[in-house]
């Protein structure tokens, strides 16, 4: 064999499974851990071994025992102990491939993204959904959630991302954008920039993991979006069991505005303080228990430039065309104060979680004080004797991980084999009051069902059935009420 095959077989020996081309360089997933000059040098070996061949059949006719083809090969040996040594390093760094390095610092960058397409069913002959919904809802049917993002870390101590979020056509928005600080002293982590104000866990929840497709009334009417601009630190405590998160917001929604522009900062101070009171370890966390409470005093406007903040709005906890429960913005609001409870309890396959919040809205002038609360319980069981997991650091849920992913595949025997996921029922009940005083926001309440196939942990399918009412609604016809059903089926992945 000659030496020019020998020495292309030790290269690709010591590559293992990160697959080199000498003359090709290397492939994109290990490209980024070698030097401009370590490329160079497997391109030179390569030369160096095809003119050493010519150089062996000529001396070994004559003076098989050459000292310099001796000091030749010797030194080819050692560029291939030294290439082995930096591929070796490469293949145990490969080990996360979600993981793509720069080149030019020590920087990382992790994709994700998701996607969630949605299909939505209306069925009411009440005349006055209508009203609320600015029309007759008509059914819907497209991408309710189309997700890129990435982030990752910055020298020893910074973290960045930036998601961006595509499911409105040509009106992109991003979601979660900043940059922020680790390990730091007291604070821990300090992330600037657009993030999820820390009160309610439905919302703290990733849609990723909750088990309804829409968020209760309460949730998504005292933080709608979630999402806003500013400075927040987060922490948690060395047994797992207490952590945090409190900061300053403005309270403006700039996801689509890509800034806030005002005389008035509407600034909100906030924080929740969570306990996670019993971990099961020894199941693997198949059973605990949570409870968390959180807090806001937000500071408002006036009504003069339509820029007052003091608005909660929601949705009847499906995808509608408007709001159907709305204060609108509340004239003469100055302050307002915000409280809120959460628990969580699960055992095994059971999980039983409720939240309860409350607004209190302060007005100058002549108006008069008013108050909005409300509050949902839901309980969910595992067909198939899953959990549903729990992330201790922030309290919140994790990602739900089937036994057995599901997939159908014919036996060469003859007959089927298959898995069949993860199944879960689940159901809610919901309630909130948004009509006090001269604010006629309405008040909602509502029952969903929901059905949840999960495919896989990255992949599942749900189906929810609502059937609500709203009452005590101000409208331009008067104060009306009228009841609904609404029938919900998403499929989702994300990476």
């Amino acid at each position: 064999m000659k030496l020019s095959q020998l020495a292309r077989r030790a290269i690709m020996t010591a590559a293992g499974t990160a697959v080199i081309s000498i003359t090709g360089g290397l492939t994109n997933t290990f490209a980024d851990e070698f030097s401009t000059i370590e490329i160079l040098q497997l391109t030179d070996l390569e030369t160096e071994v095809g003119d050493l061949d010519n150089s062996i059949l000529q001396v070994t006719a004559n003076t098989p025992n050459e000292p310099s083809v001796q000091e030749r090969l010797e030194a080819i040996n050692a560029k291939l102990a030294e290439m082995e040594a930096s591929i070796d390093d490469v293949t145990e760094k490969a080990g996360d491939k979600s993981i793509v390095k720069s080149g030019s610092s020590k920087s990382t960058m992790k994709v994700s993204g998701r996607v969630h397409f949605d299909a939505w069913g209306f069925d009411t002959n009440d005349e006055t959904i209508a009203d609320f919904n600015g029309g007759d809802p008509e059914n819907r049917l497209g991408f309710r959630r189309l997700r890129f993002g990435v982030k990752g870390n910055v020298a020893d101590n910074m973290l960045y991302k930036i998601e961006m979020e595509f499911a409105g056509g040509n009106d992109v928005e991003f979601r979660d954008a900043y940059l922020g600080w680790t390990d730091l002293p007291i604070l821990q982590t300090v992330l600037l920039g657009n993030q999820k104000r820390p009160y309610g866990l439905d919302h703290l929840n990733s849609s990723r993991y909750n088990v309804f497709l829409e968020r209760p009334f309460v949730i998504e009417a005292h933080n709608q979006d979630a999402r806003r601009l500013g400075l927040a630190s987060y922490g948690v405590s060395d047994d797992q069991k207490w952590n945090w998160r409190y900061g300053v917001y403005n309270q403006r929604n700039v996801q689509g505005l890509g800034n806030y522009v005002d005389d008035h900062l509407q600034l909100e101070v906030t924080g929740r303080l969570a306990n996670t009171i019993w971990y099961d370890e020894v199941s693997g966390g198949r059973g605990y228990a949570h409870w968390a409470i959180s807090g806001s005093h937000a500071d408002s406007t006036d009504n003069a430039n339509n820029t007052n903040e003091a608005r909660f709005r929601t949705r009847p906890e499906a995808r509608s065309e408007s709001r159907w429960l709305d204060t609108g913005r509340i004239a003469g609001a100055d302050y307002f104060n915000l409280l809120g409870l959460e628990g969580v309890i699960n055992v095994g396959r059971v999980q039983v979680v409720g939240e309860y919040q409350k607004t209190w809205v302060d007005r100058q002038d002549l108006y008069q004080d008013v108050a909005f609360d409300g509050a949902y319980v839901y309980v969910s069981y595992f067909l198939t004797g899953e959990h549903m997991p729990w992330d201790r650091e922030s309290g919140t849920l994790a990602r739900i991980k089937p036994f057995q992913n599901f997939w159908l595949v014919d036996r060469c025997n003859g007959g089927t084999s298959a898995g069949w996921g993860a199944w879960q029922l689940a159901a809610r009940w919901s309630h909130a009051d948004y009509t006090d005083g001269d604010i006629l926001g309405g008040v909602g309440d509502s029952f969903t069902f929901g059905l949840n196939w999960y495919w896989n942990p990255n992949a599942r399918m749900q189906f929810n059935y609502i059937a609500g009412e709203v009452s005590e609604r101000g409208t331009d016809n008067g104060i009306e009420s009228g009841e609904y059903d609404i029938f919900g089926a998403r499929w989702m992945i994300d990476f």
